[in-house]
């Protein structure tokens, strides 16, 4: 065993990953309790920026945008994408560079929005949801209605958050930071001219 791998908990990777996982659930979860604890269930909002975001209290039974809200088996559906998606971000751990804090840190992010979203179904069967982004803009509003059925996103939480964070920064970095693999690699020696 290379000494690596006898001391992957000390790299830059798995040290940035589990910061910013443990801070993100850490504020995902109170963030949410303080939800539940103060503000009334679909019946009271508090205006953040009027007319464009508010603290709302929402509890979404199904997936992203409350797809599978009626699903009989959604919870097994929850469980097996849950594995799935864990499954993933440990095979992407292990192809991230020990040293790269940057992608550690993008992992750390979508693994705690992962296993924010997972204590609340496991807790309750249900997500709470409570960042409200929506236009009350006479000019836009009626464009957004008349193209999407609404002039409102659907409300999220800072698990959500994370992991569209996360998965923004995994896209910038393969798009403007990675190195390209072509220029990596050592040109082919060149032949010798025969005279």
């Amino acid at each position: 065993m290379t000494e690596e791998a006898k001391n992957w908990y000390q790299s830059a990777k798995f040290k940035w990953m589990t910061a910013m996982a443990v801070v993100w659930i850490v504020v995902d979860q109170v963030t949410k309790i303080w939800v539940v604890n103060n503000i009334r269930y679909r019946t009271e909002e508090i205006q953040v920026i009027d007319g464009f975001f508010s603290i709302v209290h929402a509890q979404n039974r199904g997936a992203a945008m409350g797809m599978l809200n009626d699903f009989e088996y959604r919870m097994g559906v929850f469980a097996v994408f849950t594995v799935v998606a864990l499954g993933v971000l440990w095979n992407m751990y292990r192809e991230i560079p020990a040293h790269d804090k940057f992608q550690g840190a993008a992992l750390g992010l979508v693994l705690s929005g992962a296993i924010g979203n997972a204590i609340d179904r496991i807790d309750k069967q249900s997500v709470t949801d409570f960042l409200r982004v929506y236009t009350e803009n006479p000019k836009i509003k009626p464009t957004l209605i008349a193209w999407f059925g609404t002039a409102e996103w659907p409300s999220f939480n800072v698990a959500d958050a994370a992991i569209c964070i996360g998965l923004g920064l995994f896209i910038w970095h393969f798009a403007f930071l990675q190195e390209d693999e072509d220029d990596l690699e050592p040109a082919p020696p060149e032949k010798p001219v025969e005279i």
